[in-house]
């Protein structure tokens, strides 16, 4: 038994599942039009409904068999998902007023996901249309002065609608909102955990990948790192790990990692210097999708030719976590897309069939997984990089000189908040380099060079963040560090920027 999340397309529909597993329920997504007939076989203990970029009555908008209203069991409507229950049952839902987007504080009353919150309390908002005639039966539970229901709930039939998001971090009760709704509303038990899942990924893997092997490329982050370790524990030397150093990874990150593979025992382990290559097909290139683009074509390439030196290499196995489909809107047909990745584009003529072992976790859920899996703190809780490396956080070309200044930067910087203790309280941090050139002054002589943006935020997944508040000193230090080591770089800026509506990376 477990909670089934109906997902309508959000970015946020497999946060809820996660937060849902947060709280030691195992949760299922399935999607919007799942007939009923596999939803009542599923025999749900409760059924979320998730937001979405639609409004419930144009045309070609997702909508659900309304007989989930009928099953007798708890049903959770959040922000679309709220609007679709209040339309299915009678009730109004209307656009054209005042949007709500970020934080809003809202006026609850009595109701059972709120027990033990605040009268007033901030949430999250994200939506244009709103609920403006309740269904029979149904009550408002929360407002705010441009929108009379926030939430509402027919308790008597254990239904309930938010408008808001209880599963991003910025809403300040929401996962107690939540365990409300599962232990209070739905009356689960607690019987989901990591150390549970870790052995259910590896015997998945053991059952997928069979007596075959499997290439994996190691990128220096830590989803390939834990992805890698997992398929090592299921399958062992049959595990074919390829790092490609494409030049465009953090300061000595190919021989850290590719060390401590060795002393692990990964036996098949080729570090493959393709730097000239990936940095000449780049040249001149300035559009982020068309960097993305060609870094993964030239990803493919460099993987085919390994695989090809490999007989008997099946299988392609790829760190892809949750955030990476959502933002790539792989998960519904719904969803709209924000940027491709690297990982998610490979074409067939590669020949390999894809495995992805941690493609429904989050980055905290895949860090808790390499705890299981025994991974040392040092490397796990690294900050995350990304797959197409520093030519990211280069705005623009792609250059050697670019890199170069970056790589320095992003490594005092990083230096520095470890010295400093501001690295493992911040969710991620790293420099970027951007596109325009500073007038500035050195000694007695006038300089013309590049601009270095400073990121650093708070996230519990990668799906929402808020800017780190590192102490002013420490920035300060890191600006003078940065100035005078870096030749190429003579001002440094500090990003404040909350996603949304920014994203963590630059492109």
């Amino acid at each position: 038994m477990s909670i089934l999340v109906l997902n309508f397309g959000g970015q946020y529909a497999h946060l809820i599942a996660r937060r849902v597993r947060d709280l030691g329920v195992h949760s299922e997504i399935v999607n919007h039009d799942a007939s009923i007939e596999s939803i009542h076989a599923a025999k749900p203990e409760g059924i979320i409904l998730s937001g979405g970029p639609s409004s419930v009555y144009e045309q070609g908008a997702p909508h659900c068999d309304a007989g989930i209203f009928n099953l007798g069991v708890p049903v959770l409507g959040i922000c679309y998902g709220h609007q679709l229950m209040a339309h299915k049952l009678g009730g109004t839902v209307q656009g054209g007023g005042k949007k709500q987007f970020g934080k809003q504080e809202i006026d609850v009353t009595r109701a059972v996901i709120f027990e033990s919150t605040p009268q007033k309390q901030v949430v999250w908002f994200s939506h244009g249309d709103a609920v403006t005639k309740l269904p029979a039966g149904f009550k408002a539970t929360a407002s705010t002065p441009s929108c009379a229901v926030a939430a509402m709930a027919d308790e008597a039939r254990r239904f309930y609608g938010v408008q808001f998001h209880p599963e991003v971090v910025h809403t300040q009760h929401g996962q107690k909102m939540l365990e409300n709704f599962l232990f209070k509303a739905c009356s689960c038990t607690r019987t989901w955990s990591m150390t549970e899942q870790a052995h259910t990924l590896v015997e998945e893997m053991k059952q997928t990948v069979g007596k075959e092997k499997v290439l994996i490329g190691i990128s220096g982050g830590v989803d390939s790192l834990v992805a890698a370790t997992l398929l090592h524990k299921a399958i062992g030397d049959r595990l074919e790990c390829v790092m490609v150093d494409h030049g465009l990874l953090r300061k000595d990150e190919a021989a850290t990692v590719s060390e401590y593979l060795k002393k692990q025992g990964f036996a098949n382990l080729r570090v493959v210097d393709a730097s000239e290559t990936f940095l000449s097909r780049l040249e001149g290139v300035t559009d982020p999708e068309e960097k993305r683009r060609v870094i993964g074509h030239s990803f493919i390439e460099v993987f085919e030719t390994e695989a090809q030196k490999t007989s008997g290499v099946t299988f392609l196995a790829q760190g892809t976590i949750y955030p990476d489909r959502i933002e790539s809107a792989q998960p519904s047909k719904n969803a709209a897309k924000i940027k491709s990745h690297h990982n998610l584009t490979l074409p067939e003529k590669m020949g390999l069939k894809i495995v992805e072992p941690l493609k429904e976790l989050y980055k905290d859920e895949v860090r808790r997984l390499g705890e299981e899996l025994g991974i040392p703190r040092e490397l796990l809780w690294r900050h995350p990089f990304p797959g197409p490396g520093l030519a990211i956080r280069i705005l623009g070309e792609v250059t050697p000189e670019r890199i170069k200044i970056l790589r320095e930067a992003d490594a005092i910087y990083i230096e520095e908040l470890r010295s400093s203790g501001w690295y493992d309280k911040t969710w991620q941090a790293f420099a970027a380099l951007l596109p325009v050139k500073s007038v500035g002054v050195m000694g007695d002589s006038r300089t013309y060079e590049y601009v270095i943006a400073l990121r650093a935020v708070d996230s519990v997944d990668g799906m929402t963040a808020d800017w780190t508040r590192i102490d002013p000193e420490v920035l300060g230090r890191i600006a003078s560090h940065i100035v005078n080591e870096v030749r190429g770089a003579n001002r440094v800026l500090f990003d404040v920027t909350q996603k949304p509506p920014g994203t963590i990376e630059y492109e």
